[in-house]
């Protein structure tokens, strides 16, 4: 993979432009799925790796969502 190709490392990217990448990524993630290429495919999951590690680096203490956990999971589902 190029520079070109990964983009600036992750570390260097202020926090506005880290989310805003990951955004992106998330964003064309399907796409990349269904119709890229492998090298396309496996740019795009290295990036988009390098992208979430360097957040869960920066906020390792983040307070998840009570409705993403599997509790909050698992009353939605009894509430169903």
């Amino acid at each position: 993979m190029t520079d070109h190709e990964s983009g600036v490392p992750p570390e260097q990217l202020d926090d506005e432009l880290l989310l805003k990448e990951v955004e992106t990524l998330h964003r064309t993630r399907h796409e990349t799925l269904l119709h890229g290429p492998e090298d396309a495919l496996a740019t795009h999951t290295a990036r988009m790796a390098a992208l979430e590690n360097e957040y869960l680096r920066r906020h390792p203490h983040r307070v998840p969502a009570a409705g993403r956990t599997r509790a909050g999971a698992r009353a939605r589902s009894a509430d169903g």
